[in-house]
């Protein structure tokens, strides 16, 4: 297999600018995913390393040659479409061997190679059907078959799997992923689903706006994002989202907080850290003031002890507070 270097990269069309400075290093037999929103360019920059779209400034080099200008048909690489491209007047015998034939092998190497394809990808029953009288999976297997029987250096995938169904989704992710460790090869897969990303993928490229924001493995990208895009892009809900949810949270337990505190229930001493309530922003300075100018009396609570309390309360466990003194740390009483 290969390894693929991008520099400079750039696509224009006209005075639009797709792609801007990529720069990207892929190892031999490393499995890349090149995710982002659609419309950031991830199919037009593999594309591009195809040879299908001319590059505007910047080089590509396969095992350190360039091969920016080259012809796609000369560049060792093979692409599977997301439409599969199946001649449908063809069985998929004739299909996996089209390229074989236009480069004139003979029928014998035509035949063992397709019959070796077959058995990597499980289509050996299928060979004699044509495209219509296949499932959507073994269409697909089909369309990787011809790219396969050509033994490229690199595979590009362009979002091969969005017209399956979730259930098939999931069996050829599998596949995938099987056929990647069996052949030990380059590939770079184009998706706009994290989940896909984030199980197939050595390395994930993260594109916003035609520039790379950020390249990591699955779990770098999902623990340490580079900036918010990354963060709310990368798994489900986004960090975006969750940072969002818990300030929304501390701001209803703070008010709660003192809503509760002016009917009389110390809400500073009840039962402190009997939830973990997992927040850890200490109380905003006005906030600490209201509490304290409405209950002056005894230690404010952090936070977190404000939010277990409050949680606490309106918990089944507390059911049986109403109507009752309750005898809470710090010698103080729940009325």
């Amino acid at each position: 297999m290969a390894n693929l270097r991008i520099d400079k990269l750039n696509k224009s069309y006209g005075p639009t600018r797709v792609l801007v400075d990529i720069n990207l290093g892929i190892d031999n037999g490393e499995f890349v995913v090149l995710v982002g929103p659609s419309g950031c360019g991830k199919s037009t920059l593999l594309r591009m390393i195809a040879g299908l779209e001319r590059i505007t400034a910047g080089a590509c080099f396969l095992d350190g040659v360039d091969v920016t200008n080259v012809a796609p048909a000369k560049r060792r690489i093979a692409m599977v479409f997301q439409s599969y491209a199946l001649y449908p007047h063809m069985t998929a015998r004739q299909n996996i061997a089209f390229s074989l034939s236009l480069a004139c092998a003979s029928r014998k190497e035509q035949d063992e190679r397709t019959r070796e394809v077959a058995r990597i990808l499980q289509l050996e029953d299928y060979l004699d059907r044509r495209p219509a009288e296949l499932s959507g999976g073994q269409r697909q297997r089909v369309a990787i078959g011809r790219a396969l029987v050509r033994k490229p250096e690199v595979f590009l995938f362009d979002e091969p799997l969005s017209n399956l169904d979730a259930k098939l989704r999931v069996q050829m992710r599998l596949e995938l992923a099987k056929l990647h460790v069996a052949l030990s090869a380059t590939m770079i897969y184009v998706t706009h689903d994290q989940t896909e990303a984030m199980t197939l993928a050595d390395k994930i490229v993260v594109l916003d706006k035609g520039k790379i924001a950020q390249v990591g493995s699955p779990l770098e990208l999902y623990n340490h994002p580079a900036n918010k895009f990354v963060a709310a892009f990368i798994g489900s809900p986004g960090m975006a989202a969750y940072v969002a949810t818990k300030h929304g949270i501390m701001g209803l337990t703070k008010t709660a907080a003192l809503e509760v505190a002016t009917t009389g229930i110390r809400v500073n001493a009840v039962a402190p850290g009997i939830v973990n309530a997992g927040l850890t922003d200490s109380s905003s300075e006005e906030f600490i003031k209201q509490a304290l100018a409405a209950h002056p009396i005894g230690r404010m609570a952090e936070s977190q002890e404000i939010a277990a309390a409050v949680l606490w309360l309106c918990s089944d466990e507390a059911s049986f507070v109403l109507g009752h003194t309750l005898p809470v740390e710090g010698g103080m009483t729940i009325h």
